[in-house]
């Protein structure tokens, strides 16, 4: 069937963190209702990595027909479900997963929170490279781990890895675990099989696992080849972590399933046993029907996704290019969104907040927020109808010409 993307759906009333919240003040756990988002003055949200576009037909079509069911009770995997999972890695991905490396949580950032518990104790080190996914940093710093930064390179418009500044971070024995953003948010880079490898074998020669996220990992450009971990060398997939989810892809995250892999059966132990500790067992009941759904007969509709935010990005890129020149957007090889450099208007981190959110009416995710490498950028999500993206680019446009 065709999709109708341009379409806009009213979110009005479902409790979406996206237009019905914001954040209050710097604390990530607290947030405010507010009906600023709504009304013919709204403010357009393009923040949060949930899309504005509806979900595929038969995700919606077997979650209807669950909830007619009348009873939602305790619900535990089964081998339809791990092979769902299993077939998608196999179709999309040429990666051949065991049903018995699959472990589920609630969503990949619970997962990297437990991974910190798991492998770490008190005081010890976890690499990242900033300016990164803003929950590594929490999911280090709240479980008494130390963050320790590998920050990315910026040269001609393309983010590349330090190869020198990661191979002194390595050599801090207190580092015990590195965690890979693969497409890498919010900077887009899709790492390729060598950097990947490299990346690998150097964090196996320092006896440093790989946690390796990879949940845009379906949200890649034509042309793009995404590379799982999991498929390189066995060396390195041994020394491995990786979290996958449907909720990017298919816009589910709401419904928090999450499928985390780990082919070492004594890293997938130890992390076994914290899932025990933590009490989490069995599966959302909706997360497990979505998930099986959207892996088994989601494709046509991903096809026409990855089509419709390409046409975006390409009315995102011409329109900075042509009509703000002052501001810069970083091609992203993969996910769907956008690294905007605004340190050509000459602002600082707050004055560049109230520029976007006050001025223009457009709620982005501040820079900063990705580390101190971020400041002076801003993050946006094109998985909306365009007609929310040409409002946002305008609005932008008029808040920037008035400096």
């Amino acid at each position: 069937m065709r999709y109708d993307f341009d379409r806009e759906v009213d979110r009005r009333g479902t409790d979406t963190l996206k237009w019905e919240f914001m954040q209050a003040g710097e604390d990530l756990l607290h947030w405010e209702h507010t009906d600023r988002c709504f009304g013919p003055q709204r403010t357009l949200p393009l923040w949060v990595a949930d899309m504005d576009l509806p979900c595929p037909q038969p995700v919606v079509d077997a979650l209807v027909a669950r909830a007619q069911h009348g009873i939602y009770g305790y619900t535990d995997r089964t081998e339809a479900y791990y092979q769902s999972v299993v077939g998608w890695m196999r179709r999309r991905h040429g990666w051949e997963v065991a049903p018995e490396w699959i472990l589920t949580t609630p969503g990949v950032v619970p997962a990297l929170n437990m991974l910190v518990r798991t492998f770490l104790s008190p005081g010890e080190k976890v690499l990242i490279q900033p300016p990164v996914y803003y929950p590594f940093f929490s999911a280090i710093q709240n479980n008494r781990a130390a963050v320790v930064g590998n920050p990315l390179l910026l040269e001609g418009g393309r983010y590349r890895m330090d190869w020198d500044d990661l191979e002194a971070r390595l050599s801090d024995p207190q580092v015990r675990m590195a965690i890979l953003c693969s497409p890498h948010n919010p900077v887009g880079r899709v790492w390729t099989r060598d950097e990947l490898s490299r990346f690998g074998r150097m964090c196996l020669e320092h006896g440093v696992p790989v946690v390796s996220d990879e949940i845009h990992g379906d949200l890649v450009r034509r042309g793009q080849t995404f590379t799982p971990f999991g498929t390189l060398e066995q060396a390195l997939v041994q020394n491995a972590v990786i979290c996958t989810a449907p909720s990017k892809t298919f816009n589910l995250a709401g419904l928090q399933a999450s499928n985390i892999i780990i082919p070492n059966p004594d890293l997938r132990a130890r992390f076994g046993a914290t899932l025990q500790s933590d009490g989490l067992f069995g599966i959302n009941v909706f997360g497990s029907v979505a998930t099986q759904a959207a892996y088994n007969h989601g494709e046509e509709w991903l096809e026409q996704l990855l089509d419709y935010i390409d046409g975006n990005l390409d009315y995102l890129e011409s329109f900075v290019r042509e009509r703000i020149p002052r501001i810069k957007s970083i091609h992203p090889e993969g996910t769907y969104l956008v690294w905007l450099d605004c340190r050509d208007l000459g602002l600082d981190k707050c004055a560049l907040k109230r520029l976007m959110l006050d001025e223009a009416r457009v709620y982005l995710d501040d820079g900063f927020l990705f580390g101190s490498e971020g400041e002076g950028f801003q993050r946006i999500n094109i998985a909306c109808p365009r007609s929310i993206l040409v409002q946002a680019l305008e609005r932008i446009r008029v808040a920037t010409e008035r400096l």
